[in-house]
C-alpha cells in the first residue's frame, strides 16, 4: 500500500559537521597560498581566528595567481551551494555559524581593505520555529526535514514520544515517527489472527472486509478452515471461540445469547408473529404446525417438497405443503465447553389438513433471525390459504421478504436513513414492541435487515426490492389485491 498523502519515508543519515568540508578546504587554500617562491608572507585569513589584514600590492604574476585562486574559490562556493541544494530534500544537522561565515566570505574577499570579519545572523529571529516545542531555534544546532525544523532534543516520535535515533524514520503531516510506530498506526491488522496483513505478489496490502461488520481479515482465512458464524457470517477470531452445533454449523457468542434451541423456546415467538399478522388484518385461520429441525432434516424435507423456491446455498426455513415425516428437536442441547451436545429429536408425521402441512425452521439461530424466517414462511402459508396460486418466484418470494423485513423493522427500527423502510410497519401490534433490545441484538437486527435489502439473488433480492417499492407506493393491501388479480406486482 502506498503511504498516505503527506507521508515520506526518509532514510538519509544525520550529518553533523561543526566545520563543514567546504570551510576546511577554504582554510587549506588560504594557508597554502600565503607564501610564495620568494619566501614573502602575505597573511589573508590566518588559522581559525578569522582575522583579515590588508595585503600588500602584488606583482603581475602574483595578480594572475590571485585571479586564478579567486576563480577556484568561486567554483568551490558554487559547488558547495549545489550540494546544499541537493541535500535540501533530505535530513541533516547544520550550524548557523558555518552558514553565516560562508555567506560573509565573498564580500570579505572582494573588499580591497579587508576589514575585520564580524559574523552577522542571516535568518531573522522567528524564522526557524521548532515543530516540537514551538519555540524559536535561534542560531544553535537544529534539524531540518522537508521544511520543518527541530531542536535536536525535540526530534521525537509523534506516537510514542521517544527520541528518534535511527537512520530511517517516517514523516506524516509534518510529524516524525519511528518506522515501527508508523506501521503500527497505519498498517491494517487482521481481526482474526491479529497479525499485520501481508502484502501480495504485487507488493500491495490485500485483505477482505465484511460489508456490514467491517471485519478485516487475511484472504487466507477464507480457505484455511476458520469457522464462520452461521447467523451473522463473522469469522472466528483467535481470542473468541465459537460454539459448534451438532449438525456442523458454528455460532458466535453474540448470536448464542438469544439462540432458540427447541420447539418449546420457539412457541412464544411463533404466536407473537401470528399476532403481528392479525394486527395487519391478515389473520391465519388454520393452525399451522411449527417445528425446529437440524440442517439434515431440513434438506431432506426440501427434497420431498414438490412446490416452492428455495434460497441456496443455505435454506433456513420451509413452508411444507406435502405430507412428510420430519425429525424435530424436542429438547435443547447441553453446553459442554464450546460444543452443544445431547440434542434430543423425535420424528413426527405431518398430515395435510389444508394447503400447508407445517413450517420448518433451522434451530440454533438468534431470536430475531428465527422470527424473520417465521414471518417469511408464514407469508407463504397465508398466500396459499388465501388462494394465491402459481406465482412467479420473484413475486412470491419478494412479497414474503417484505413481510420478514417489516417484522424486523417493528422490532428494531432502523437508525440510518439509508435502510429502506415500509410505511405499513407502523401498523404492527404492540406485542412485537414489548421489551427493550440489547445493543448486541439491535446490531444483529440491523444486519438481518441489511441482508434482506442487499440480497443479490433474482427472487429474494430483486423480488424484495420491487415488492417493497410497490408496498411503499400503494400500501400492502392494494399490492396483495393486485397480485391476486394479475399474478404480478403493481408498477
Amino acid at each position: 500500500m502506498a503511504p498516505p498523502p503527506g507521508v515520506n519515508h526518509i532514510s538519509n543519515p544525520c550529518i553533523y559537521e561543526r566545520k563543514s568540508r567546504f570551510m576546511k578546504w577554504l582554510y587549506k587554500l588560504f594557508k597554502g597560498g600565503s607564501s610564495h617562491g620568494s619566501g614573502a608572507r602575505h597573511p589573508q585569513l590566518i588559522g581559525e581566528e578569522n582575522i583579515a589584514r590588508r595585503a600588500p600590492a602584488l606583482p603581475l604574476d602574483d595578480r594572475a595567481r590571485a585571479r586564478k585562486e579567486k576563480e577556484e574559490l568561486d567554483h568551490a562556493i558554487a559547488l558547495s551551494l549545489s550540494e546544499d541544494w541537493k541535500r535540501s530534500n533530505g535530513y541533516r544537522r547544520r550550524t548557523g555559524y558555518d552558514e553565516d561565515l560562508a555567506r560573509g566570505l565573498p564580500d570579505s574577499l572582494n573588499s580591497s581593505s579587508y576589514p575585520p570579519y564580524a559574523p552577522t545572523p542571516y535568518y531573522p529571529m522567528g524564522s526557524r520555529v521548532c515543530a516540537g516545542c514551538h519555540r524559536d531555534i535561534g542560531h544553535g544546532n537544529y534539524l531540518g526535514c522537508l521544511g520543518t525544523f527541530f531542536h535536536p532534543d525535540c526530534f521525537r516520535c509523534h506516537s510514542c514520544g521517544y527520541p528518534i535515533t535511527e537512520h530511517e524514520f517516517s514523516f506524516a503531516e509534518k510529524n516524525p515517527y519511528h518506522k515501527s510506530c508508523f506501521k503500527e498506526l497505519t498498517h491494517p491488522k487482521c481481526e482474526v489472527c491479529f497479525q499485520f496483513i501481508p502484502t501480495n505478489e504485487a507488493g500491495l496490502i490485500e485483505y477482505r472486509c465484511h460489508p456490514f461488520w467491517s471485519q478485516k481479515y487475511c484472504p487466507s482465512h477464507e480457505h484455511d478452515g476458520t469457522a464462520r458464524c452461521c447467523s451473522c457470517e463473522r469469522l472466528e477470531s483467535w481470542n473468541a471461540r465459537f460454539y459448534s452445533l451438532e449438525d456442523g454449523r458454528s455460532l458466535c457468542l453474540e448470536c448464542m445469547e438469544s439462540a432458540i434451541m427447541d420447539n418449546g423456546d420457539c412457541q412464544p415467538l411463533y404466536h407473537a408473529i401470528r399476532d403481528y399478522y392479525e394486527g395487519m388484518n391478515m389473520k391465519l385461520d388454520q393452525q399451522i404446525p411449527m417445528l425446529l429441525v437440524e440442517r439434515q432434516a431440513l434438506n431432506e424435507a426440501i427434497v420431498g417438497e414438490k412446490n416452492g423456491y428455495h434460497h441456496m446455498p443455505e435454506t433456513r426455513g420451509l413452508c411444507l405443503s406435502e405430507e412428510q415425516t420430519v425429525t424435530s428437536i424436542q429438547k435443547r442441547p447441553k453446553v459442554g465447553g464450546h460444543r452443544l451436545t445431547g440434542l434430543r429429536t423425535q420424528p413426527q408425521k405431518l398430515t395435510r389438513k389444508c394447503e400447508v402441512s407445517a413450517i420448518l425452521v433451522l434451530y440454533g439461530l438468534p431470536r430475531l433471525l428465527t422470527g424473520a424466517i417465521l414471518a417469511h414462511e408464514l407469508m407463504h402459508g397465508w398466500l396459499r390459504l388465501r388462494g394465491y396460486r402459481n406465482l412467479n418466484p420473484e413475486v412470491e418470494e419478494g412479497i414474503c421478504q417484505v413481510l420478514s423485513y417489516m417484522w424486523l423493522e417493528s422490532e428494531v427500527p432502523p437508525e440510518s436513513s439509508n435502510m429502506p423502510s415500509t410505511s405499513a410497519a407502523s401498523s404492527s401490534s404492540s406485542s412485537s414492541k414489548k421489551g427493550r433490545k440489547s445493543i448486541v441484538e439491535k446490531k444483529l437486527g440491523g444486519f438481518f435487515m441489511h441482508q434482506i435489502a442487499n440480497d443479490a439473488s433474482p427472487a429474494y433480492g430483486e423480488g424484495f426490492r420491487t415488492a417493497n417499492a410497490a408496498v411503499s407506493k400503494y400500501g400492502l393491501r392494494r399490492t396483495l389485491d393486485h397480485i391476486h388479480m394479475t399474478g404480478n406486482l403493481p408498477l
